[in-house]
């Protein structure tokens, strides 16, 4: 079943976006679009770091983007500036490092494109394999800690007053999206790991009334757009990665017609904890 590229490719995908959905749901309710694109961009730098001490890909890129969420932490801790400036310096800080020193590394052939905007057709059984037992043990995580999450996301005072300790459940929750930025960035690529993750989100958010309905949601709108944006770049000979982008962005966009608001009644605003 899996010799064909094609259906590898699907299967990849749709790993990707069933674990990308539910996480994505907490960027959307925690306003952190811009701190995924901070991590995402800086893969690169983990993949840079990876070629040159020669160690695993997925690993290099889950450790420093753990490191740059660590980062910005004790910077924050600092409040010399705001977290939109901190996000803005370490996101093209991270990418330009990470250019720069794949340029000094000759000896190394890297297929930049590709991890940019995704090779998601060159998938291998391996790939699928990292790709579903870590999407699982990050679906597993997430649905443990899914309860003091939730609360911190709705009121870190309220969250802390009741002993769920919302400082470790927003550390844990960086840690969760490193590891998908990690097993994501070969199907999605570096500069759209973070459409996956918001685009399917900000569509459920539009017609689901509780979290944990969005969150399913989610994953089902990403597994669509993966699905479609797939079967489009087959049909039009058109990349991939964007392709599915694209897919993702016409769901969004078709939650926004007059029959999508008729459809959805009055769940606007109650899928979200805020």
């Amino acid at each position: 079943m899996l010799d064909d590229f094609f259906t590898r490719a699907l299967v990849a995908g749709i790993g990707v976006a069933l674990v990308a959905g539910p996480l994505g749901c907490f960027i959307v309710w925690r306003r952190m679009a811009y701190f995924g694109d901070t991590m995402a961009h800086s893969a690169l730098l983990g993949v840079a770091l990876a070629h040159l001490l020669n160690v695993n890909l997925a690993g290099g890129v889950f450790v420093v983007a753990a490191l740059v969420a660590v980062a910005l932490l004790l910077l924050q801790r600092r409040g010399s500036l705001s977290t939109d400036a901190l996000l803005g310096i370490l996101s093209h800080a991270t990418l330009a490092v990470g250019l720069v020193m794949l340029a000094f590394m000759s000896w190394v052939r890297v297929d930049l494109m590709g991890f940019l905007f995704g090779d998601i057709l060159a998938v291998t059984r391996a790939d699928i394999v990292l790709i579903w037992l870590g999407g699982a043990a990050v679906l597993a995580a997430l649905a443990f800690m899914w309860r003091p999450l939730l609360a911190a996301t709705v009121s870190a005072e309220i969250a802390e007053a009741e002993g769920l300790q919302p400082e470790r459940a927003r550390i844990a929750f960086m840690l969760l999206m490193a590891a998908v930025i990690a097993i994501a960035m070969k199907v999605i690529g570096i500069l759209l790991i973070t459409s996956l993750l918001i685009i399917p989100a900000a569509t459920a958010r539009r017609f689901a009334t509780t979290p944990e309905q969005m969150a399913v949601l989610a994953a089902v709108l990403g597994a669509v757009a993966v699905t479609g944006g797939l079967f489009g770049s087959l049909q039009w000979d058109t990349p991939s990665g964007p392709s599915i982008v694209v897919a993702a962005l016409a769901l969004f966009l078709a939650s926004l017609l007059p029959l999508g608001s008729l459809a959805r009644g009055t769940a606007s605003g109650q899928g979200s904890p805020q």
